[in-house]
């Protein structure tokens, strides 16, 4: 009896050792799989990938219907830092809304994804839905024509294929589109109150 003891023990012992040593091995590949993964994301980071120059960007639609995709992998940004929260939105409204609401009938983005958010008394916060925006520009171009600029359009990388030659880049009649490094993908706008850039 003391003899079958022993080698249940023995076994034991052993199955010990190669639960060990498998999550020792699995440890080890872990490690080695998470630096070959850094590896590639640091040979992935060089280069260069399209933006859009908000500065050179005159609004002009076709970031909606150029790109290869739909929608666009261009999307409205918002500068928080510009924007004077008002209540009629040269962004957000027609040019002669019937109501300051958020009636349909008065918003300029064609699939609203502009969201207007009540702050307080006369406050108002607008947003993107980038789900929803289609990269027309519209408010882009209202909030430029009679705002402050707080509102333009840039390429949402998680989205963008990156194509050799951006089917947006050529339609763009502007050449706002350009290659910017990898490392520092996104174009702001600059003059922000306060100085530096949004």
């Amino acid at each position: 009896m003391n003899e079958d003891i022993r080698q249940d023990s023995d076994s034991a012992k052993q199955v010990g050792l190669s639960r060990r040593s498998f999550l020792k091995m699995c440890g080890i590949s872990a490690i080695a799989l998470a630096g070959s993964a850094m590896v590639y994301k640091r040979k992935e980071l060089t280069g260069t990938v399209w933006q859009l120059d908000p500065e050179k960007c005159i609004q002009c639609g076709r970031c909606a219907t150029a790109c290869v995709l739909t929608p666009s992998a261009v999307k409205c940004v918002h500068c928080f830092a510009r924007c004077g929260y008002c209540d009629l939105c040269s962004g957000y409204f027609v040019q002669k809304p019937v109501a300051l609401d958020t009636g349909a009938e008065n918003q300029l983005c064609p699939t609203g994804a502009l969201k207007r958010t009540f702050i307080e008394d006369p406050y108002f916060q607008y947003t993107i839905d980038e789900k929803l925006c289609i990269g027309c520009g519209r408010c882009v171009k209202g909030c430029a024509d009679f705002g402050n600029g707080s509102l333009f359009l840039q390429i949402r990388h998680s989205r963008c294929k990156q194509c050799n030659e951006c089917a947006i880049a050529v339609a763009c009649p502007a050449s706002a589109f350009k290659r910017v490094p990898v490392t520092n993908p996104y174009l702001m706008k600059t003059d922000v109150p306060g100085g530096g850039k949004a």
